[in-house]
């Protein structure tokens, strides 16, 4: 099982009936002079290739789709490497190739947690998994950088050009491992997702991968001059790069008035923890600016407008969907909606019971900012490629919520269909919410997750090989979003057997608006809260464009500093 690849020699292993190759370097160690550049093709093919321990990108350690750990941060600069998943038995000589983008807001994640051993068993694809620059080693913008670099390395978006590296590597690579070149499905969940947006529009991304699907994804971008510096306050501008530069140069006691060749020199000799330090203790209200519009890796127009561009878009077969309780994840682990007390029972277990402090409140917030994130990350991304000239779309939403009611909380009303809930039964494993017994409360062994599990897989699967995902196993055709050209409001309900189907229904942002003015499990100022979280959150700010069509008297400040007092979260 050894495979000669343009990286080196690689050895792999044979475990229940897939064969793993662990860790392969896809381009050259992005540190020193390389941090904040291009990733570098590796050109010596006879290295000998081994596995490593912990080599996920920079960033804060996390128990929730990220690396445990204590700390400032977990990780290392040299991050750069993929996994392949085989078949042991194949049933033809290339197999299609299915290419796995792990989520976690680009800031955390890593390719190791995710196994796909099952579809990659049943189904006869070959799964490549990646890690890819995180955070502000991935996304970085300073005239220091920019100004100072040639080419491609004038780009911010480096993190971006590492998913690129990587499918140029599979291009260059796969078929040595049965993999066809010319059958490359893009696959990727949340901040994956938004990373599939990203190459559909992305120059150096064309004729490498041929289908793709959003799960749960988003069209976030930013112009690289708010990057570096803004003027009004955002959920941004606390960690600009003029902010975070002008912080390492105070800290260096240097004059504000050095130059940028300077400023660079200090930049790219820190240390990974003195650099990274001035971004781990963010508050939950605040984020990195990332993904930019930089006009050399993502169109100026932005990633948004970008998808409406036939001239800027990859026409091929996509697919994009969301979850039914998007941030019921969020929700159930905030202080403000949720307690935990402790049974006799849980008292002896060290195990809290959780209650909800507003059940009515909680639905509220989730079913609008949920149904918020499917027109920002299903219904428009959609829309704009059906414009650009894609027929082959297909939409879907995850609904499956069947979870056991437990003595220390109701998980089917906790959780429901939540945010990347969906991937246990995609992969088939449950590893990813910590395994037995927490796997077993959240995912009851039965009929009804098997059922899902299967039809996921199958989906899926099918997708990757046809360009469609054709029946489920009970014959329900999932059927593409566009009829006779004209592009419809239709998608499949991903569900157990009995709720499995094609259903119609359209929602926009001026009709929840209109729908949140009158429901009354709300106060008026909670209903200004979710707008502007529906307006800002998952997505760019079109708060100031929709709060008009609002009909009550919201007053923004007033709801950003509901959120900040508010933003306290459990630790279960």
């Amino acid at each position: 099982m050894e495979v000669e690849t343009s990286s080196g020699l690689t050895q792999g292993y044979k475990k229940g009936g897939v064969v793993y190759w662990d860790d392969i370097p896809y381009a050259e160690p992005p540190i020193g002079e390389l941090r904040w550049k291009a990733p570098r093709e590796i050109t010596n093919n006879k290295n000998i290739i081994l596995p490593k321990d912990n080599n996920y990108c920079v960033q804060r350690p996390s128990s929730l789709g990220g690396p445990g750990g204590n700390g400032l941060f977990v990780g290392t600069e040299d991050c750069l490497y993929l996994d392949i998943q085989a078949p042991a038995k194949r049933e033809s000589d290339l197999l299609p190739v299915m290419f796995w983008i792990h989520g976690g807001g680009n800031t955390s994640g890593l390719k190791d947690l995710y196994d796909f051993n099952k579809m990659v068993k049943r189904h006869n694809v070959i799964v490549v998994r990646v890690n890819y620059r995180l955070g502000p080693f991935g996304w970085f913008t300073h005239p220091s950088i920019q100004d100072l670099q040639s080419g491609i390395d004038k780009t911010s978006n480096f993190g971006t050009l590492d998913l690129i590296a990587a499918l140029n590597w599979v291009q260059a690579n796969i078929s040595s491992f049965g993999g066809d070149p010319d059958n490359v499905t893009i696959f990727g969940e949340s901040a994956g997702g938004h990373n599939v947006f990203s190459l559909l529009v992305s120059k150096q991304s064309k004729g490498l991968f041929h289908k793709a699907i959003s799960m749960s994804g988003y069209t976030t971008s930013i112009a690289p001059d708010k990057a570096y510096k803004q003027k009004k306050q955002s959920a941004t501008s606390s960690f600009t790069s003029s902010v975070i530069v002008k912080k390492i140069i105070d800290s260096n006691q240097k004059s504000i008035d050095i130059s940028k060749e300077e400023i660079r020199s200090i930049l790219l000799n820190l240390p990974t923890e003195e650099f990274f330090k001035h971004y781990s203790e963010r508050k939950s209200y605040q984020e990195i600016p990332l993904l930019t519009s930089d006009e050399i890796v993502i169109p100026k127009i932005g990633l948004k407008n970008a998808l409406y561009d036939k001239d800027k878009v990859h026409k091929v077969p996509t697919i994009a969907g969301s979850n039914r309780d998007e941030v019921k994840l969020w929700l159930a682990s905030a202080d403000y909606f949720v307690s935990l007390e402790f049974s006799a029972m849980g008292s002896i277990l060290n195990i809290p019971k959780v209650k909800l402090k507003d059940q009515e409140a909680f639905e509220a917030f989730n079913y609008y900012r949920s149904s918020a994130w499917k027109i920002r990350g299903v219904d428009i991304p959609l829309e704009g490629l059906h414009n650009s000239g894609n027929n082959n779309l297909y939409a879907y939403r995850y609904d499956w919520d069947d979870h056991r009611k437990y003595f220390i909380a109701d998980f089917k009303k906790l959780i429901g269909a939540a945010h990347a809930t969906e991937i246990p039964l995609l992969a088939g494993n449950s590893k990813l919410v910590g395994g037995y017994p927490l796997s077993d409360l959240i995912y009851p062994p039965g009929k009804s997750k098997l059922f899902t599990s299967k039809n996921m897989m199958l989906f899926w699967s099918n997708f990757a090989k046809y360009g469609e995902p054709r029946m489920s196993t009970n014959n329900v055709e999932w059927t593409p979003i566009v009829e006779n050209n004209d592009l419809g409001s239709s998608f499949i309900v991903l569900d157990n057997k009995k709720n499995l189907k094609i259903i119609s229904e359209s929602k926009s942002f001026e009709s929840l608006t209109q729908e949140l003015f009158l429901d009354s499990r709300l106060s008026d100022l909670e209903k200004c809260v979710i707008l502007l979280q529906m307006f800002t959150y998952v997505g760019n700010d079109i708060y100031d464009a929709n709060i008009k069509k609002y009909s009550g008297n919201c007053d923004r400040t007033k709801s950003e500093n509901y959120l900040i007092q508010n933003a306290s979260y459990i630790e279960y």
